[in-house]
């Protein structure tokens, strides 16, 4: 069973996903050992993971929002097949197991028709399909994103672990094919230390640092921090598809996506434009977000609500038996 410690380290990695144990353990008070032995016992146990990522912005790729109406009881296989190909980076099953909600990773030039009806193995199951683009991310990557919010670091913490983050500048780094290696390593293994990432590709240590610092430094890779919310205590997921006049669109994403139960905010187009995913306790707590933080937020037009049934990927993570894992180990 997880505690407020777990929390406070699952919340300092979003903050700083490659930090050292023993800075983590000055921010939040607990001894390096403590932070070291938590940490690989939620790695071990599937409830978290952190993974390193390619920006798609990088190699001119787009994400798109997709949404599948199926025929009841052909949703599982046709959601599962899907939710294994590479280029779908998140998959659930919502609406009472009707709906298929899923983030597509593909070239931006494809047409958004062939996105999708080329890939689905049992066309004839769905009944109906839209696709919008993912037009902005309103979640900083490693620094936002739902904590297990009742042990949330505090603003001096999070500043600690932030200040040396690098800012992206100048022109991102295209990866080349020499990175792979360290690239795959890192889709396994976010926090894989430099001399491990020096055993696994081949490459001295100092050449391991300096490729990471010019590939973070540019904005080229990033890193997700997957965490099950379920496996914290945290049973009811929904996303919220919102819908705001133009003039409103950054103001209100980027407050929704402040809110303690956001694990991810995004503009998009389409009739909805902006996408929300909502972190609750129970029922009762999510209705005391809708009506009372999300009521507040100016701007809102309208809305409709997706309830998670079952999660099947998230970020670089598949969900298999309750466990986040490695798509190479499912």
């Amino acid at each position: 069973m997880t505690d407020d410690t777990d929390r406070r380290i699952i919340h300092s990695l979003r903050c700083a996903p490659r930090a050292a144990f023993r800075r983590i353990s000055e921010v939040i008070g607990a001894s390096e050992q403590t932070v070291a032995r938590r940490y690989n016992a939620l790695r071990r146990d599937g409830v978290l993971r952190v993974v390193g990522r390619v920006n798609p912005a990088v190699d001119g790729q787009v994400e798109w929002v997709a949404r599948l109406h199926c025929r009841p009881g052909r949703v599982d296989p046709l959601a599962e097949s899907l939710a294994r190909r590479p280029e779908i980076t998140y998959a659930s099953i919502a609406s009472g197991g009707s709906e298929i909600i899923c983030i597509v990773r593909s070239p931006s030039g494809e047409r958004r028709e062939d996105l999708l009806l080329s890939r689905l193995p049992q066309v004839a199951s769905v009944l109906g399909v839209s696709v919008d683009l993912l037009l902005h991310s309103f979640n900083a990557p490693g620094t936002t994103g739902w904590t297990g919010h009742e042990a949330s670091l505090t603003p001096e913490q999070v500043r600690r672990l932030t200040v040396e983050r690098p800012v992206p500048a100048g022109p991102a780094v295209v990866p080349t094919a020499e990175d792979a290696p360290l690239l795959d390593a890192l889709a396994e293994d976010g926090r894989a230390s430099q001399t491990r990432l020096a055993e696994l590709t081949g490459w001295s240590t100092p050449r391991v640092a300096r490729r990471l610092q010019t590939l973070e430094s540019s904005g080229s890779l990033t890193y997700d921090v997957d965490a099950l919310p379920e496996r914290l205590g945290y049973e009811l997921n929904a996303t919220l598809w919102i819908r705001v006049d133009l003039t409103d669109l950054h103001r209100v994403g980027d407050e929704i996506s402040r809110h303690d139960e956001c694990a991810f905010a995004g503009a998009m187009s389409g009739r909805h434009n902006i996408i929300a995913v909502i972190v609750a306790r129970d029922t009762a707590d999510f209705y005391r977000y809708l009506t009372g933080r999300l009521a507040r937020v100016d701007g809102i037009k309208g809305y409709e609500i997706s309830i998670r049934v079952r999660r099947l990927k998230q970020a670089a993570s598949l969900i298999h038996h309750g466990r986040l894992v490695s798509p190479a180990h499912a």
